[in-house]
């Protein structure tokens, strides 16, 4: 009798033992994946160029090139996943943009490499109505002393993702 309880014990004590390590093991996955977290908090972008590529006069529309270059200072490949911002002309909110690939699978993404520097470019729509008639005549002239981009850049590795706020100017 007193080996079966001896038995029972010792089996309580090793379904005990193999969910403590079962914890352990997630712990140790959970640690392994904020590895990356300090190095996507290096990403660097700057706002490189805002230009007109197309107007149609018709529905007073104009398509602007808005291009980002993002940087990779740090030693972790990454991908870009989403940027989203507002764009300023003269100071002047034009309206919010984003560049995105969410829908696109992380291998069918740009790499950013360690050193890599890419330009993303994005189109931005801008309604004659949402701006005074002066902006919208000064983009369309290229006589726009600066653009600036407030917004998010979100940057995953294999592991982590991270959200960076960023504020710049051409």
């Amino acid at each position: 009798m007193c080996a079966i309880i001896g038995l029972a014990l010792q089996s309580k004590l090793l379904v005990y033992a193999a969910i403590a390590a079962l914890g352990a093991l997630l712990l140790a996955i959970l640690w392994y994946g904020t590895l990356d977290v300090p190095d996507l908090e290096q990403v660097e972008i700057d706002l490189f160029e805002v230009e007109v590529s197309n107007v149609n006069r018709v529905e007073n529309i104009a398509k602007l090139d808005v291009t980002f270059l993002v940087k990779n200072p740090s030693d972790t490949t990454f991908t870009v996943s989403l940027i989203g911002y507002q764009l300023y002309a003269d100071g002047e909110l034009l309206g919010s943009g984003q560049y995105s690939t969410i829908d696109i699978a992380m291998p069918g993404r740009a790499l950013f490499s360690p050193g890599a520097e890419i330009p993303l470019k994005n189109i931005f729509e801008l309604k004659r109505s949402d701006v005074s008639n002066e902006i919208y005549q000064n983009i369309l002239d290229n006589k726009i002393n600066s653009f600036r981009a407030e917004g998010i850049i979100t940057a995953e590795s294999a592991w982590s993702t991270i959200e960076k706020d960023f504020d710049r100017s051409t």
